[in-house]
């Protein structure tokens, strides 16, 4: 199984894979507070990288435009990784951080190549419309159609230069996640949704049902679009 993921798309597999490495470094070696959001990064990194490589077949496309759509997702995370860590080694917020006019335009630098990343995703999504439509191949295209909508509500907490909404952020939080138990987090809204691309998927190659498609997606961007508006409102995703 592993020959046949990384002969689908080796670059994304490879980065995937290049990425749970670093998390492992950063285990070992990164004990300290700043390291907790890159080794999240890298793990979220390596979860998303992995599932386009093993969809890639399933876009249909010209070699070299997939080419250059793989040399794109893998190239605009590396760059949000190297801003990441350089951030944490500097010891200050990568983030939602404009305290410098340095720190602002690397902000918004890191916001503009997220953006042509999930832009990307949008179009491999698009060519799968090339391919005979299977409820595993739908559930990959309204994966992906979640991931990009949900994706793109990292632009909302950009422009409020927050996560948290009703209390500051950094205050108590869920273990691992730190997804604020005091008021709302939109970073959940961004996690359910985002996940859809590997939750949808599975479901469709298990059931091999049309209902199943239909049914868990409209369930799975209603639960999104849920738990968003309880952050807008200022409310826990679970109160602590």
């Amino acid at each position: 199984m592993w020959q046949e993921w990384m002969a689908r798309e080796p670059l994304l597999f490879g980065t995937a894979v290049g990425h749970l490495g670093l998390l492992a470094l950063l285990l070992v070696a990164g004990r300290a507070e700043r390291w907790v959001k890159p080794m999240k990064f890298c793990a979220s990194i390596a979860i998303y990288l992995g599932s386009m490589a093993w969809y890639w077949p399933l876009a249909v496309a010209s070699s070299g435009a997939k080419q250059v759509a793989a040399m794109v997702l893998a190239g605009t995370l590396i760059l949000e990784m190297v801003w990441i860590i350089g951030q944490a080694a500097r010891g200050v917020r990568s983030h939602f951080n404009v305290t410098t006019a340095l720190d602002g335009l690397a902000f918004q630098m890191a916001g503009a190549v997220i953006m042509i990343n999930v832009a990307t995703a949008g179009l491999v999504g698009w060519w799968t419309m090339g391919t005979e439509g299977t409820p595993y191949v739908w559930e990959v295209r309204l994966g992906l159609l979640c991931f990009v909508i949900f994706a793109m509500e990292g632009a909302v907490m950009a422009r409020r230069l927050a996560h948290s909404v009703g209390v500051a952020d950094g205050g108590p939080g869920l273990p691992v996640v730190n997804w604020s138990t005091k008021g709302g987090d939109l970073r959940v809204a961004h996690f359910v949704g985002m996940h859809a691309l590997q939750v949808l998927p599975v479901l469709g190659f298990l059931t091999g049902s049309v209902a199943v498609v239909a049914g868990t997606f409209v369930v799975w961007v209603g639960l999104s679009a849920g738990v968003m508006v309880q952050a807008l409102r200022g409310r826990p995703f679970v109160k602590g």
